[in-house]
C-alpha cells in the first residue's frame, strides 16, 4: 500500500464528513418542519435522533469526546495515536458545526498536529 493512500483517503473524507454535518445541522436541527413533526411523541425515529443529538450538543457530549481523543493521540506513539487524530476529528468536526465550537476548535487544532507530526 502506497503512503500516500491514508492522507488521500483523509482529505477526501473530511471535506464529505463536514458536509454531512451541515446536511443534519441545516436538515435536521433546524429545519423547521420538524418541530411541528414531533410535537408528538414518538411519531418518527428522525425525532427520536433529533433529540439525543440534542442532548449530545447541550452537554457537550461530542466536542469533549474529540479533545479527549486528541489529547490521548498526543501521547501515543505510532499508527496508533495517527488512529486516534483521526477519530478525534471524526467527532471535533460535527462539534464545530453543531454549536459547540469553542471546544472543538482545540480538539481539531491537536489532532491535525498530531497527524501531521513527523515519525521519529
Amino acid at each position: 500500500m502506497s503512503r500516500s493512500l491514508p492522507i488521500v483517503a483523509l482529505l477526501l473524507f473530511l471535506p464529505l464528513w463536514l458536509a454531512a454535518s451541515y446536511g443534519v445541522r441545516y436538515g435536521l436541527m433546524e429545519d423547521a418542519q420538524w418541530v411541528g413533526l414531533c410535537a408528538a411523541p414518538g411519531a418518527f425515529w428522525q425525532c427520536q435522533v433529533r433529540s439525543l443529538l440534542g442532548m449530545g450538543i447541550h452537554f457537550q457530549v461530542i466536542a469533549w469526546s474529540g479533545l479527549g481523543l486528541a489529547l490521548i493521540a498526543q501521547v501515543v506513539a505510532g499508527r496508533a495515536g495517527r488512529w486516534l487524530a483521526g477519530a478525534a476529528l471524526v467527532f471535533a468536526i460535527p462539534a464545530l458545526v453543531l454549536y459547540t465550537a469553542s471546544i472543538a476548535v482545540f480538539a481539531v487544532v491537536l489532532a491535525g498536529l498530531r497527524l501531521v507530526r513527523q515519525p521519529r
